[in-house]
């Protein structure tokens, strides 16, 4: 997967594992993620979940003919973070045919947790 000249490469998000319905990655806590009070921004976080669900989704459907976007996440931000790394676990909670639910777990370096997202993806039919 080329990553560079993308939002991945922007914030550093690094994929760690992919197998059928989980993905972990991580990110670092640093100048590109935080907000201006020097906490992980919130929308980092949830840029880092989305990308764990899309890619997970990505790896289960047929991608000859098909494809996954994003069609609604919601976070919910536990815990501030001010530098390191957090990690995410992502797994499918739901394959339909055409929809995706997956929950992202977004981790520190101590297994405590940052933020908690739910993403539906909508699979969609490539055009020939």
């Amino acid at each position: 997967m080329e990553t560079t000249k993308t939002l991945l490469h922007s914030l550093g998000i690094e994929i760690l594992e992919v197998s059928p319905g989980t993905v972990r990655a991580s990110m670092p806590v640093d100048e590109r993620t935080r907000q201006p009070f020097g906490l992980l921004h919130g929308g980092a976080s949830v840029a880092l979940a989305e990308t764990v669900a899309s890619i997970g989704g990505y790896e289960l459907v047929d991608k000859e003919t098909e494809a996954v976007v994003g069609l609604e996440i919601n976070a919910n931000h536990i815990r501030g973070k001010k530098e390191g790394t957090v990690y995410a676990a992502g797994k499918v909670l739901h394959q339909g045919r055409t929809t995706m639910v997956w929950e992202v777990k977004i981790t520190d370096e101590q297994d405590q947790l940052i933020s908690v997202s739910r993403c539906t993806l909508a699979v969609i039919q490539l055009k020939a």
